[in-house]
């Protein structure tokens, strides 16, 4: 019996073009993913991903964390937002702050993020976009890539679910590595929520067991 399709929520930056979310809505669309992304949640109503989910169909809520007197309150906010839409699955999609624990708590297990480089390495706070690939760059390792893994309270930290190799050419600069890098975060986040979708991951300790196909 094929599981019930999930409902994803997929939370991006103010500035961020949203091509991770637009890569999710169109993998669920084309039958890659068993699932639907039923809500995008941004800090600005005006960021270009807020403008590229109203033009594919999907609602798009912006909560602003200046609207709120605390960080607390602006994560209860985003916590009822998941809530009130039924949510399963929530994907960081650019996504810049760090979730709250009691956001973190609600959906442990059930928060994905994608990080352009191989977690441990090249990430932590600070490291993010064009960072990540000058610093891989900067240091001349010859291979990066791309981490999804799922989230905690600590940046770049949580239990990884897949990654892929990328190799560094001589004559990269952060822009054409960061253009090769993300062809391959759509990919490896596609094949990640797929999985999650199938119910085939499971959390042991910091490491993600992936079961066979038709487990149940």
């Amino acid at each position: 019996m094929k599981p019930k399709p999930i409902r994803i929520a997929v939370l991006v930056s103010g500035k961020g073009r949203g091509s991770n979310m637009q890569a999710i809505i169109d993998a669920c669309r084309a039958g890659k993913i068993n699932g639907e992304v039923v809500l995008v949640i941004g800090v600005r109503d005006d960021a270009p991903a807020m403008e590229r989910a109203r033009a594919a169909g999907v609602k798009a809520l912006a909560i602003s964390p200046k609207s709120f007197e605390s960080d607390e309150a602006y994560n209860e906010a985003l916590l009822g937002a998941l809530q009130e839409h039924n949510v399963d699955l929530v994907c960081l999609a650019g996504y810049m702050r760090p979730l709250g624990r009691d956001v973190v708590n609600a959906y442990l297990g059930r928060i994905m993020n994608v990080h352009p480089a191989l977690i441990p390495a090249f990430c932590g706070k600070g490291m993010y976009g064009h960072h990540v690939h000058e610093a891989v760059i900067n240091r001349g390792v010859k291979y990066t890539g791309v981490t999804v893994h799922f989230v905690d309270e600590e940046y770049d930290h949580g239990p990884i679910i897949a990654q892929t190799v990328v190799p560094v050419e001589d004559d990269d600069t952060p822009e054409t590595l960061a253009a090769r890098v993300l062809q391959h975060e759509h990919e490896t986040y596609i094949k990640a929520i797929a999985l999650f979708a199938q119910g085939r991951l499971r959390i042991e300790g910091q490491r993600v067991r992936i079961l066979p196909e038709g487990h149940s």
